[in-house]
């Protein structure tokens, strides 16, 4: 039986005076679409599917706030590091 490979996950702070807005979320899904498994930004203990905006909006990330992208196939490194990238950027705001 194989071994599944365990998930990859890293840590960003919201530096955006907005927060994570419909904008910014669409920003990350776009990129977690690409994903080959699913991919979750994750805040506190509540978890949001990053491929879908709606989703993502419902954790009410406002400047300030902590999230953990989660990536459950770990060949996907390029993924997670793109979207922390991201937020680490400020989203380009």
């Amino acid at each position: 039986m194989a071994k599944k490979a365990q998930a990859l996950h890293k840590s960003a702070t919201i530096k955006n005076e907005l927060g994570l807005h419909a904008r910014s979320a669409a920003s990350i899904a776009e990129i977690a679409r690409h994903s080959k498994g699913n991919v979750w930004v994750v805040k506190n203990e509540e978890k949001a599917d990053a491929s879908s905006i709606m989703d993502i909006l419902t954790l009410v990330c406002e400047k300030g706030t902590i999230i953990r992208i989660v990536i459950e196939d770990a060949v996907d490194t390029d993924i997670l590091d793109a979207i922390v990238d991201l937020v680490d950027n400020g989203f380009g705001e």
